[in-house]
């Protein structure tokens, strides 16, 4: 193997170039600031060049001098490149370092000839080289930007979130659905909280424990020392959702299905029913935080989902088995359905007014009524409309926002 030191000799002896004069002559003081800017540009391009490499070449520098440039060139070729890989590499970077002043000017000569060329392709490195070289240049300041005087817009516009408000969840498009799941996450129902039947100890509460004074008396000898009280126990009504989930609700179930699983996680006793041509209870579903893997659930449980409709059947179904279970303590219900039965209404008004009987508060929900002119044409409507204590629209944003309102106010029965 040929030493370092002969190996550079060897490349200057073969290179070529004029001979400085020795008053043109650079010094090695001024020399090496140059060079070590030079293995800094290397380094950024993607060589692996170190402080023994810097000094080799200073030394090799030292021993052939730098008359001319191809003995620098030799020389530095020598001690800094360790594969062949890199040798197109290094020889972009050196023409680009050190540059010819006689040889610019005769490439500002031929550039008008090269500018017809068809565009080539760059050679391997080239970006880098040129990304490399502009790290050491300032940034030019940025261009100053007349100030243009203000200008007001006078058309009426309507934000995208307000008309997300009033749009139709049939009329939207995938990602409005998305948008319109997203809001209503954020919807929270109001907990209106009840009396119920039952008292809990209170020292300030308004009424007199006269059981629990009489009982503290006998531990004391029979002397009333202390008069309990008793204040009763408030808490939010149940809340119990019946869904229609036929071909012509589909859509909006879909989006109500969001909404119904945002309640029965934010407030306890929720139920939620589905029906179609059958009822079935997904409460146990909805109560699983993520609502992917809820609605998956429910997917899997309900068979006939965007079917027929059998309205009459699936309340006499959750009136046998299920009032007693979930409409105790002045149960809010919401009937969510369009009132199209394909039963024409057979045992409706029935079912409808036991289940009214049953709760503190009926609602019916039904899309239909976004229609100025809507009229209760069909069997199925007529036969629930008398039994129902509210009738209110769903089919938006807002009409579920107008929906919470309702049921933060509260009714008597």
């Amino acid at each position: 193997m040929i030493p370092p030191k002969e190996a550079v000799h060897a490349a200057a002896r073969r290179g070529t170039g004029s001979p400085l004069a020795p008053r043109d002559r650079p010094s090695a003081e001024a020399f090496a600031p140059n060079l070590l800017a030079f293995i800094r540009l290397l380094r950024r391009v993607g060589l692996q060049v170190g402080p023994g490499d810097a000094l080799a070449a200073t030394e090799a520098l030292t021993l052939t001098g730098i008359e001319t440039r191809a003995t620098v060139r030799a020389a530095l070729s020598a001690t800094l490149l360790r594969k062949h890989e890199q040798a197109e590499l290094f020889d972009a970077a050196f023409a680009l370092f050190w540059r010819d002043p006689e040889k610019g000017a005769t490439e500002a000569a031929f550039a008008m000839l090269e500018e017809q060329k068809a565009p080539q392709k760059p050679k391997a490195g080239d970006r880098r080289m040129a990304e490399a070289m502009a790290a050491d240049r300032p940034l030019p300041p940025p261009p100053k930007q007349e100030e243009q005087p203000p200008q007001l817009d006078a058309a009426m516009t309507v934000s995208e979130r307000e008309r997300l408000q009033q749009m139709d969840f049939e009329a939207m498009s995938a990602a409005e659905i998305a948008l319109a799941k997203q809001e209503i996450r954020r919807l929270v129902l109001p907990l209106d909280a009840r009396p119920t039947r039952r008292f809990r100890t209170d020292p300030l509460g308004p009424r007199v424990d006269l059981k629990a004074t009489l009982r503290a008396g006998s531990r004391s000898g029979g002397e009333l020392v202390t008069i309990l009280r008793k204040r009763r126990v408030v808490r939010p009504p149940p809340l119990v959702a019946i869904c229609d989930i036929s071909g012509s609700m589909a859509r909006y179930a879909q989006v109500l299905l969001h909404f119904l699983h945002a309640v029965t996680n934010d407030r306890e006793r929720v139920h939620s029913f589905l029906f179609g041509t059958r009822l079935s209870n997904i409460t146990r579903q909805l109560k699983h935080r993520d609502p992917e893997i809820a609605f998956e659930m429910v997917a899997h449980m309900v068979p006939d989902w965007s079917g027929g409709t059998r309205i009459g059947e699936a309340l006499e179904r959750f009136n046998q088995d299920w009032g007693r279970r979930v409409l105790g303590q002045g149960a809010v219900v919401l009937l969510i359905t369009d009132g199209l039965d394909r039963e024409g209404g057979r045992g409706l008004a029935e079912a409808t007014d036991r289940l009214k009987r049953s709760c503190r508060r009926l609602i019916w929900l039904n899309p239909l009524l976004r229609y100025a002119g809507f009229q209760p044409k069909s069997q199925g409507i007529r036969a629930m409309l008398p039994h129902v204590h509210e009738f209110r629209p769903v089919h938006n944003l807002a009409s579920l926002r107008q929906l919470i309102e309702a049921l933060g106010k509260g009714t008597r029965r």
